[in-house]
């Protein structure tokens, strides 16, 4: 098991799931109504965003799978939460996305990043092997 690989992908997964969220967020502004799809005008740039934020979530699950093996599910899991703390920043932060700070949410953020320290804060146990017996 190696801790500092798996904390490596799990937080590249944090980075291409945040960045699909943003990119599907930002080309639904962009594209007409799913009923309009096929007589409205679709602009190419917001087709080829979710057409990235799909390989990103792709991707995203590929980081997954390798955090997985070298992390206790429980600690890996943890840092997913991240993810919606950089989602809310990143969005309230750039003005593309006109979202608004709010002190519940950013509180809210705080709280979810200080679980995600002290989950991770301790060291990790080496896993118990089972004898057969």
């Amino acid at each position: 098991m190696n801790l500092r690989r798996g904390i490596t992908f799990a937080l590249s997964s944090v980075l291409l799931v945040s960045a699909a969220q943003l990119g599907m967020r930002w080309s639904m502004s962009h594209l007409p109504q799913p009923e309009q799809w096929l007589t409205a005008a679709i602009q190419p740039s917001a087709v080829a965003v979710v057409l990235a934020a799909i390989l990103a979530y792709a991707l995203s699950m590929f980081c997954w799978l390798l955090a997985l093996r070298d992390l206790p599910l429980g600690r890996a899991y943890s840092l997913l939460s991240i993810s919606y703390a950089l989602v809310y920043l990143l969005a309230a932060s750039l003005p593309l996305f006109n979202e608004a700070f709010s002190l519940s949410k950013s509180l809210g953020v705080a709280l979810v990043i200080l679980g995600v320290i002290t989950i991770n804060s301790r060291p990790a146990r080496a896993p118990e092997l089972r004898s057969a017996s």
